[in-house]
């Protein structure tokens, strides 16, 4: 994955930029707040200096109402900004997020097999958070303090050079620090990510395990991993907490030594008459507002630092190459038929650890196709090529004539329908589940596929029925129903293509007797990848692949296989024997 870290100048380009005209009204409205804030120190040298000695009440009243109207139009901004700005960075928090999460599920399985997901759920969710510091006040008040300062400093040298260069000695050296402290927090927020997002993942697959950690008394351990990643994301914070407090405590120090000079110089400026005490009151004000967008500066700066670190992992997400290349996979499958050809197709899952050697088979359209062998064989890793879930390193795989690699996946996973083992189902009702690959099926079509799948003989019991809400991955119902669930689901997706991965292994006997008749059903004209442990599933299979150490060991129907007294021979009056 790429390092590269996040400019400020790219940040810019792809955030900033495309909302320029919020930006910039949002600058409009800073420029006037800063302005108005500057009406009460400028007043104070005509109120002490001309207004009070004199007496000038018309002029007090006149002084008053510009100062209140000053700090009315302050208030205003304050407010627009935080409608504007605060809110449009909100929305894009939640967009940033969609497309975070549309980039993720346009990846490769591989990623999937190799990242944990509590960890992308940290990433989608909490990397785009500081973006709100880019977007939002964070960044504008950084550009308004930044014009606050310059003109509070051109003010300042106007009444008293001398104290103005006394007070700009510590604020460099400040700078100076701060510069430092921004550096080294960064990598450290950047790993905070990093830690926050291994802690997420390990949190959301303890709770999913739940029933294995309290079957094995492992809360324990549990405790303790989480523990120990908790501890660690603690220690960052901590890092990150150090770092900041040495600026602010630096600043506190060195602005007060400037505020001692001040008062020293300034006092002493008054005695010999070089000063009125108007200009002195103005200085001290206008010195306040030019620190104090420098003091926030320093907090602006940790925020937009946070914000960069997020964007970094971000962009490392968004830069990876997603399994649908555009640019390659330009054939659309039309009049689709489902002949699937294996021309000697090696596929290794590590370098130099090929797990398939020279397959090659071919499937026509609307045949049965079963793979048999051993566990670990490689009967899964040639149904995932077969679905398009992986690429093969070698050979070709070609799909009513087309090579599958250069395919438009989505042209070719509508026709596809997969049943798995461990079938996944998601938190809702049983008819959410069935209707979930297409849910604008008509109430005929929804009961054709609850039929097919013997998914009635269940439901009809429950109070609920295909209403009755299932728990996360489906946790209040037995093997057998669920199963049956995610063949409804296959049925109902009516696909030319469908692949069944152990379909029957949650099953008892008399489950696996309905299910081998809505599986009849369910294969009929559509080509048909089936691994089984069962053999007694696979006889009617119009062709029969045994898999031994990633090759094609055997190949032929059940009675051709019997008859050849081979591998197949073997492990089917091995299993009769049972």
């Amino acid at each position: 994955m790429s390092k590269e870290k996040v400019s400020i100048l790219s940040a810019f380009k792809t955030i900033i930029w495309p909302r320029r005209k919020l930006v910039f009204i949002g600058l409009i409205l800073i420029v006037i707040s800063k302005a108005a804030s500057f009406v009460a120190p400028l007043s104070l040298k005509y109120l002490m200096d001309d207004i009070i000695p004199n007496k000038k009440v018309d002029l007090l009243k006149l002084l008053v109402a510009a100062v209140g109207f000053a700090i009315l139009i302050q208030a205003i901004t304050s407010f627009l900004l935080t409608k504007i700005l605060s809110v449009q960075a909100q929305y894009m928090i939640s967009e940033l997020r969609a497309q975070v999460q549309k980039k993720v599920l346009s990846l490769p399985i591989r990623f999937f097999d190799n990242t944990k997901s509590g960890e992308l759920v940290s990433r989608i969710m909490s990397d785009v958070e500081g973006v709100r510091n880019l977007i939002g006040t964070g960044l504008v008040q950084l550009v308004g303090g930044t014009v606050t300062a310059v003109v509070s400093l051109l003010l300042l040298l106007r009444i008293s050079w001398t104290m103005t260069l006394f007070t700009l000695v510590p604020l460099a050296v400040f700078a100076l620090i701060a510069l430092k402290a921004f550096k080294k927090i960064r990598p450290i927020f950047r790993n905070r990510g990093v830690i926050n997002a291994e802690v997420t993942g390990r949190l959301t697959e303890t709770l999913g395990g739940v029933r294995v950690i309290k079957g094995f008394n492992a809360e324990e351990q549990e405790n303790k991993i989480f523990e120990e990643g908790v501890e660690r994301l603690f220690q960052n914070v901590k890092k990150s907490l150090t770092a900041t407090a040495l600026m602010t405590s630096s600043s506190t120090f060195l602005l007060g030594l400037a505020t001692t000079g001040i008062m020293g110089i300034g006092g002493y400026q008054i005695m010999t008459d070089q000063l009125t005490i108007g200009d002195f009151l103005t200085f001290t004000f206008l010195l306040g507002l030019m620190i104090a967008p420098i003091v926030q500066m320093s907090n602006i700066g940790s925020q937009l630092t946070e914000a960069l670190a997020g964007l970094d992992r971000t962009e490392e997400l968004m830069n990876m190459t997603p399994e649908a290349d555009a640019d390659l996979r330009t054939e659309i499958l039309e009049n689709f038929k489902g002949h699937i050809v294996f021309e000697n197709v090696r596929f290794s899952y590590e370098e130099n650890k090929e797990v398939l050697h020279n397959i090659s088979f071919e499937a026509k359209p609307g045949e049965v196709v079963a793979l048999v062998g051993s566990s670990g064989s490689g009967k899964s890793t040639i149904a995932g090529l077969a679905a398009t879930f992986l690429n093969p390193q070698e050979g070709v795989i070609s799909v009513d004539g087309h090579d599958i690699t250069k395919v438009d996946l989505n042209s070719f996973r509508k026709n596809l329908g997969v049943v798995l083992q461990d079938e996944f189902l998601f938190e809702g009702s049983i008819k959410q589940n069935i209707l979930f690959p297409r849910p604008q099926a008509t109430e005929e079509e929804l009961q054709a596929a609850v039929r097919a799948a013997y998914v009635n003989e269940f439901t009809d019991r429950f109070e609920d029925g295909l209403d009755t809400l299932i728990g996360e991955r489906g946790v209040k119902l037995s093997g057998g129903q669920r199963q049956r669930i995610a063949i409804a689901r296959a049925v109902l997706a009516n696909p030319k293509i469908l692949i069944l991965d152990e379909a029957t292994s949650n099953l008892d006997t008399e489950s696996e007797a309905l299910i081998q008749k809505s599986l009849a059903t369910l294969t009929k004209g559509r080509t048909t990848f089936v691994i089984a442990h069962r053999l007694s599933t696979i006889r009617k299979a119009d062709q029969i692949l045994v898999i031994e150490n990633g090759q094609i060991a055997e190949r032929g129907t059940h009675d051709e296989l019997i008859a050849s007294e081979g591998r197949y021979h073997n492990l089917f009056t091995y299993q009769a024997r049972i």
